[in-house]
């Protein structure tokens, strides 16, 4: 079962999904947004999977009551000749964010500190669960309920802060099922130079995959840079090249919010659909 809302212009309609989620008791809601001209199109569309679900398309979910207003940058980018459209499923975040978010690999590598620092927020990681819920359950739904290019070359992950973390691993997990990666804000200090380092170290083969990164310079953002130039040499050692299947952005002044990514939300948009 699914609920039809009509988003704020009347004219997109996203679809909202509460699936039992497979690897523990517990709802998982599920929004999707279909582009303008959906309806009168037989044509595939690439799909955006993203985290924190809640944030995307309605201030009054979102977390600081701005949202990232994706279903308005997808028709600007559609008016602007870039896109012919795509589909955003939105995967909202359940109690245990933290959780679902940090790459579960990196656990047993993980530092003392960070251990103590997960058991007080309720635990170690369950992301491998999280994902293979996406793989299994949600994507399969979608491709069957929506005319979507299933192929990794048009199915991608997105995601700020934590969901920055668990978009780059989602591709490294299922480098078969996901063809790239937008990771915003990414919070590296979560697990710190280690956590870079085992993330850096498995990373796919360069030639069907591809990473956009970005960070600012205020808040939280502002511990970012020594990591991110850290993730940057794994890439390039790995053989990514800027500017072609990687891309790292500094955002000198921006916030760690809602409202700097939904400031910035073309760019990673466009190098996804490969005009970045």
């Amino acid at each position: 079962m699914h609920t039809l809302i009509l988003t704020s212009d009347g004219t997109c309609i996203l679809h909202r999904y509460h699936l039992n989620r497979p690897d523990r008791d517990e709802p998982q809601t599920v929004d999707v947004w279909l582009p303008p001209g959906y309806d009168e199109s037989a044509e595939g569309y690439p799909v955006l999977y993203m985290h924190d679900g809640q944030n995307l398309f309605d201030p009054a979910l979102a977390t600081i009551g701005v949202d990232w207003g994706m279903d308005e940058a997808v028709v600007r980018l559609m008016e602007a000749g870039v896109s012919r459209g795509l589909i955003v499923v939105g995967i909202w975040h359940g109690g245990r964010r933290w959780q679902d978010y940090m790459p579960q690999s990196f656990w047993d590598i993980a530092p003392p500190e960070v251990q103590e620092l997960f058991r007080q927020r309720g635990g170690p990681p369950t992301s491998d669960g999280y994902l293979a819920a996406l793989v299994t359950r949600i994507k399969p739904l979608i491709d069957e309920r929506y005319r979507t290019r299933p192929d990794p070359a048009h199915t991608w992950l997105m995601g700020s802060s934590m969901g920055g973390l668990i978009s780059l691993y989602g591709v490294e997990r299922y480098p078969d099922v996901f063809g790239a990666a937008a990771c915003v804000s990414t919070h590296w200090p979560a697990g710190g130079h280690a956590l870079v380092d085992d993330l850096g170290a498995h990373l796919p083969r360069p030639g069907l995959h591809r990473f956009y990164f970005d960070y600012g310079t205020e808040t939280l953002d502002a511990d970012y840079e020594p990591y991110q130039r850290r993730m940057d040499e794994h890439l390039r050692a790995a053989g990514y090249r800027h500017g072609h299947d990687w891309l790292t952005r500094r955002f000198a002044g921006a916030e760690h919010s809602e409202r700097a990514w939904r400031a910035r939300v073309d760019i990673p948009l466009r190098f996804l659909l490969g005009q970045g």
